[in-house]
């Protein structure tokens, strides 16, 4: 395989399906939380917290795990990919059948977390062995595939009673399944792969002391504090809504809209980050999803229709700057140590949404709930601050 060959047609949409398929993993509990709450015979508030937070610890620890024994680097990033996606897939459907109180259904949903790491940030570097040049467009659809997969079985419970929650979790688990097997037989190793920088995390003060590195990873530091509690909690803000103002529709619909209309944002980001630049793009859309920050005591005093296109701004914006952050880390890391920089980041980022997660938690407990989501503002105020060098340089 020649460094100057050419990738197949299918192999990005392959990549793209993958991606979609083996990240619908990430919310499938929180999409039928309510279902599983009453099997389960759990109470509170908090548990949708919990089992968000669950996730994302099983993540970062994935990372560090995967970064520190040089998994991608010893065996084919296809062949983890396809172990990851089965693996985590059990882990899926074994709710079915071990989780008989809160902490096996928190371990079960770490364990999917942990085989997450072998999906989401493995596919990127699959999409690295075939895409050199475009490489930020092709970031812009795997992110965009994997908001489509966080909001993918949302969508399933929506479909008006017809499928038991019971039956989106199977379904979420053998569409990953198909997902992994797909990348594995469709997309070889591509022209451009190869071994990471490795992982040190001694380096972790050299790395911080480039002006432009330390921009860009707190941005993103800002970026993940609002986005995966928003997220959690789309549900929880259409809820709200919908019970304030005797609002009667289908709720799991419009949480899959709001989050799944994020693609379009990374998307777009992708391809307008080629003329204007990724860190303009970042700022930009921060900027608009910390206004609708700002803005949400208010979305629950508007009409449907005015509080359905705020939220659906917010959804498109919220996570639009994702593949902008990645690519101006990769962009401004110290390229000997760029596997460390990159594993360090995420998983510092994958950390503050799991303090995020818990502090609005405990606020829910506290504060009226129209009021509660104005500190997610905090994320975007901190990362326009930091980015601010970036946006202006030259």
């Amino acid at each position: 395989m020649t460094k100057k060959q050419k990738p197949s047609i299918w192999i990005i949409p392959v990549i793209v399906f993958s991606q979609f398929a083996g990240t619908s993993l990430w919310f499938a509990g929180n999409a039928v939380l309510p279902d599983l709450q009453a099997y389960l015979q759990l109470s509170g508030s908090q548990v949708l917290g919990n089992i968000t937070s669950a996730v994302q610890l099983g993540f970062i620890l994935g990372t560090l795990v995967f970064a520190f024994f040089a998994i991608s680097d010893k065996f084919s990033p296809r062949r983890i990919f396809l172990v990851c996606a089965l693996l985590g897939a059990v882990a899926n459907m074994t709710i079915l059948w071990l989780a008989t109180n809160l902490f096996s259904l928190l371990l079960l949903r770490f364990l999917t977390g942990f085989f997450l790491a072998g999906i989401y940030p493995i596919g990127m570097k699959i999409a690295a062995g075939w895409y050199q040049k475009s490489l930020g467009k092709a970031i812009g659809f795997l992110v965009g595939a994997l908001v489509l997969g966080t909001a993918f079985p949302h969508l399933l419970k929506s479909i008006g009673g017809a499928l038991s929650w019971k039956t989106v979790l199977q379904a979420v688990s053998l569409i990953a399944a198909v997902g992994g097997a797909a990348m594995y037989l469709l997309v070889p190793d591509g022209p451009y792969i190869s071994k990471g920088a490795g992982f040190n995390p001694k380096v972790l003060l050299q790395m911080f002391r480039t002006k432009d590195f330390r921009c860009a990873a707190f941005g993103y530091f800002g970026h993940m504090w609002e986005l995966y509690t928003f997220w959690a909690y789309v549900p929880v803000i259409l809820q709200q809504y919908a019970q304030a103002n005797h609002w009667q529709a289908n709720l799991s619909w419009w949480a899959f809209v709001v989050i799944a209309v994020g693609s379009i944002g990374c998307i777009v980001g992708g391809v307008a980050s080629g003329k204007i630049g990724s860190a303009k793009i970042a700022v930009i859309q921060l900027g608009i999803s910390g206004l609708m920050c700002l803005l949400s005591p208010l979305l629950f005093q508007l009409s449907p229709v005015s509080f359905l296109a705020l939220l659906v701004i917010w959804g498109i914006t919220v996570v639009g700057d994702s593949p902008q952050f990645s690519a101006l880390t990769a962009q401004t890391a110290p390229q000997a140590y760029i596997g460390s920089a990159l594993t360090i980041v995420n998983s510092v980022g994958f950390a503050i949404t799991i303090i995020s997660i818990q502090f609005v938690n405990y606020l829910a407990q506290l504060m009226a709930p129209q009021y509660i989501f104005v500190t997610l503002l905090i994320g975007p105020l901190f990362g326009l601050w930091a980015m601010y060098p970036l946006y202006h340089k030259k």
